[in-house]
């Protein structure tokens, strides 16, 4: 069994920066503020912005998509922690960033992006007690599947202003139009289009196309990435149905 969704780490790991982004520099409400007339100018205009260059940056999971953040963040000289136990930490250090506990990647980041897979193991396990332990004014950017997450117990630490969100995903899609998280001040929402390119979609079956034409000699694919069993036994994630 092969799989080809390395496709979409580069295309989820740029929007994810652009989040990051928008969170700590609140681009998207400085451009909502200034189309009602009610923009404020200059240093007025930063009383909450933070710069991610220099920052401590927080990556849960470290799969193809950590990997792809990882990269995109290099430009920002940030110190990387990563959270991923089913890494050895060899390989972690190996790719310049510095292996964690849960709890000091949450504890000590000034933006998290959460990338795991959802597994028999993680349903729901970044929760209130998970948001409650994040700085005062950090970011937790959402960018794998909403089942990692409490997503009720996500909306109440954002509303309660202790930290800002992002996400792509969520737990219902499409999502109902009277869902709460529509009116939530400090939540950044995006329809699950990070990753839905037609660059994305055309690189697929370029790799398909290539492995099957190994496969027609007897050899093995080499482009799609090998699904291992052990690990494949244990997802969780539910199918998408848009695109």
């Amino acid at each position: 069994m092969v799989t080809t969704g390395a496709v979409f780490a580069r295309p989820v790991a740029e929007i994810g920066l652009g989040f990051a982004l928008c969170l700590a520099r609140g681009i998207i409400d400085a451009d909502t503020a200034f189309r009602e007339g009610r923009e404020l100018w200059g240093v007025e205009g930063n009383a909450a912005a933070r710069l991610l260059s220099g920052g401590r940056i927080g990556i849960i999971g470290f799969g193809e998509l950590g990997r792809a953040l990882c990269g995109l963040l290099s430009g920002f000289r940030c110190q990387i922690v990563v959270h991923d136990p089913w890494l050895p930490d060899a390989l972690l250090h190996d790719h310049g960033v510095t292996p964690c506990g849960l709890q000091e990647v949450l504890e000590t980041s000034d933006m998290v992006f959460v990338v795991a897979a959802v597994t028999s193991e993680n349903q729901g396990f970044l929760d209130r007690d998970a948001f409650a332990r994040m700085k005062p004014g950090a970011g937790l950017i959402l960018l794998s599947r909403a089942d990692v997450v409490n997503f009720d117990d996500l909306m109440a630490a954002v509303a309660s202003g202790h930290i800002l969100a992002a996400s792509d995903v969520f737990p219902e899609e499409p999502l109902a139009a009277d869902h709460p998280v529509r009116r939530l001040p400090g939540f950044l929402r995006s329809a699950h289009r990070a990753g839905a390119l037609d660059v994305a979609f055309r690189q697929m079956g370029s790799m398909v196309l290539d492995d099957m034409a190994l496969m027609d000699r007897d050899l093995p694919p080499l482009r799609c990435k090998r699904a291992e069993r052990a690990t494949v036994a244990r997802m969780r994630s539910r199918p998408i149905t848009t695109n």
